[in-house]
């Protein structure tokens, strides 16, 4: 029986943040969010995740309502907790007390078990010469392959 694979990227956080460590997170979702996810209807280009009472959330991830629901559907962009071990998020927490550091959701997939699961990074936003240079080696990688 083939599948398909759902994997959900925020493509404008590498251009936007340096990666500086990656973590995956499970979320915890209610049974129509999960049916949204497998079709494809989520976004996670505005979500950010925040810690609080030593657990993290991830706040504005847009998972569409699902269409053949009752009155029983999901709100849309409600905060979802994201399920980490303790030591990851005590790693987490230490790595934000410098400035500027920020958490953002790179990709949410479905894994061989059927979860959906969150990677998430902790993250330095880059300056304006920076995504300079990040687009000058997109273009050069480019050319190289239309040579070859």
């Amino acid at each position: 029986m083939a599948e398909k694979t759902i994997n959900i990227e925020n493509r404008r956080a590498s251009f936007e943040y340096f990666f500086l460590s990656t973590f995956t997170a499970g979320i915890v979702l209610s049974g129509t969010e999960i049916k949204s996810i497998r079709a494809g209807k989520a976004n996670l280009q505005d979500a950010y995740c925040f810690i609080e009472n030593d657990e993290i959330f991830i706040k504005s991830m847009n998972i569409s309502q699902y269409s053949h629901a009752t009155f029983f559907n999901h709100i849309s962009t409600r905060d979802r907790k994201l399920l980490l071990n303790r030591n990851e998020i005590n790693k987490i927490k230490v790595k934000l007390k410098d400035v500027g550091l920020t958490i953002i959701p790179i990709r949410l997939f479905i894994n061989e078990k059927g979860l959906a699961k969150l990677e998430i990074a902790v993250a330095k936003g880059k300056k304006a010469y920076d995504k300079r240079n990040s687009i000058k080696e997109k273009d050069i990688e480019r050319d190289m392959k239309r040579k070859f």
